[in-house]
């Protein structure tokens, strides 16, 4: 097993690539928002920090990408990703992740999707325009799940070569 210290720097360095990622041009909704919330969650021992590297990865590529008025919707959306993140951290599989990557996926899409419905004023207030929106959004969702099931594959597997990689150098030295 890992060191608290080797474990937090090499999850807070896969996590700021994916931050930096998500400046960089992309299709609509295809970013590593949810892969790096899920991953910091399943795989950070300290919770509290978990969440505080995704809003301060978030606020910062925000500054860059700009301020909107959903932020705080987002936000949540994310911060429940982190949330099944920690359920998960001690029983981390390949079964389970899946269940948590899917799982946030389907949050985000409700939860921000209502919030365009409920706030945005592009559809009727009433039953058939929640199901408007939601079929409306479906590209999206499916840019969402293409992106995140990759970043999340991506950032695993970063984080457990250089575990590999750093515990074989050390072990040598």
């Amino acid at each position: 097993m890992m060191s608290l210290n080797k474990n937090l720097i090499l999850a807070t360095g896969v996590i700021i690539l994916l931050a930096f990622s998500r400046i960089i041009p992309h299709p609509p909704n295809f970013t590593p928002i949810l892969s790096m919330a899920f991953f910091a969650g399943a795989i950070l021992d300290r919770r509290l920090f978990a969440y505080f590297v995704i809003i301060s990865s978030m606020l910062i590529s925000d500054l860059y990408l700009g301020f909107h008025s959903s932020m705080l919707v987002v936000y949540f959306a994310i911060s429940l990703s982190v949330l099944l993140g920690t359920i998960i951290h001690k029983r981390l599989n390949i079964i389970n992740g899946l269940l948590g990557i899917s799982g946030s996926v389907l949050l985000f899409y409700l939860i921000t999707n209502f919030a365009v419905w409920y706030g945005s004023g592009m559809y009727t207030n009433n039953l058939q325009g929640l199901i408007e929106c939601y079929i409306l959004a479906l590209p999206f969702l499916q840019n969402t799940i293409s992106s995140t099931m990759l970043y999340s594959l991506l950032a695993f597997s970063v984080y457990y070569l250089a575990d590999k990689y750093i515990n074989f150098r050390l072990k040598r030295v």
